[in-house]
């Protein structure tokens, strides 16, 4: 019996700064480093081109470098696993959230124990998210609280309850002193952070937000919903500015989005988002009409 041989000439393709295309050769496969986590990875944020930050079950949360995949520094101290990591833009301090009730400030460079722990919620921190100077901090936990803290002093400033609101996800508006959340009660709430005031509750959606995320110049909000069979499912635009309803839905997973972002865009690109989801996938969305 003879042998069959096969051959194949994987080629890439590269995008430029300008929006165009162009063929580089032969893919070569991505390099391969060694796990910056025991266990499963939980969160992860960019901090700017160079370094991301990680969190995970194994309790600590670790900085790391985009281009090397090297393990620059490792930070200890929560009691349980970490559920949120976050940074301000240019900051030196980094931010994370715990099952063990509490969240914590790092700081780069510094020693591997925290620098500030906040610790005024009665249930896992869900929400985590810091002002643009890293001055403030504003933490939502499934205890149906939302707090305002200085990182300063690490002084709790300002805690509200609200009924049924099992925070999920906290995203700061850029240059403004308001907060986005996402809750389990499936509602997404803007919150005022001078008084610490709900300023404003989007229509309620069929099923629970998981996650939310405002574009860079804090005009939009995404949120994300649980769902199953591609019920629910959807990632939902809001326009912070006309309240009433929404602008836009997108819908094509087939189980609960996890999370959805928008991505980088400029003169040449088309403004986008991104989704994730439990059924394996991630979908790249026009962001004004819905399109993949």
């Amino acid at each position: 019996m003879g042998k069959l041989q096969s051959k194949f000439s994987i080629h890439t393709t590269k995008y430029r700064a300008d929006g165009s295309m162009g063929e580089v050769g032969p893919a070569q496969a991505a390099p391969q480093h060694g796990p910056a986590h025991s266990d499963a990875v939980t969160a992860v944020a960019a901090l700017n081109p160079d370094l991301c930050v990680s969190g995970a079950r194994d309790k600590s949360v670790a900085l790391c470098s985009w281009r090397s995949g090297a393990v620059l520094q490792r930070f200890t101290g929560h009691q349980r696993e970490v559920t949120k990591v976050t940074s301000a833009p240019g900051s030196s301090r980094v931010f994370s959230a715990s099952r063990d009730k509490t969240a914590m400030m790092w700081e780069l460079q510094g020693t591997p124990g925290p620098s500030q722990c906040f610790a005024a919620h009665d249930l896992v921190v869900t929400g985590l998210a810091a002002s643009p100077d890293a001055s403030q901090l504003c933490t939502g936990s499934w205890d149906n609280t939302v707090c305002k803290w200085d990182t300063e002093t690490g002084q709790c400033l300002r805690r509200a309850i609200t009924f049924r609101n099992l925070v999920t996800h906290l995203c700061w508006v850029p240059g403004e002193p308001y907060v986005i959340q996402s809750s389990e009660d499936k509602t997404v709430r803007l919150w005022d952070l001078r008084q610490l005031e709900v300023a404003h509750s989007f229509p309620a959606k069929q099923h629970i937000q998981t996650c939310c995320d405002v574009s860079p110049d804090g005009r939009l909000c995404l949120s994300t919903s649980s769902g199953t069979a591609g019920e629910g499912c959807e990632a939902t635009l809001w326009d912070l500015r006309q309240t009433r309803s929404h602008v836009c839905e997108y819908r094509g997973h087939f189980q609960t989005t996890t999370s959805g972002v928008f991505l980088p865009w400029g003169p040449v690109l088309t403004p986008s988002i991104a989704t994730a989801s439990l059924d394996s996938t991630v979908k790249v969305w026009d962001r004004d009409t819905a399109g993949r």
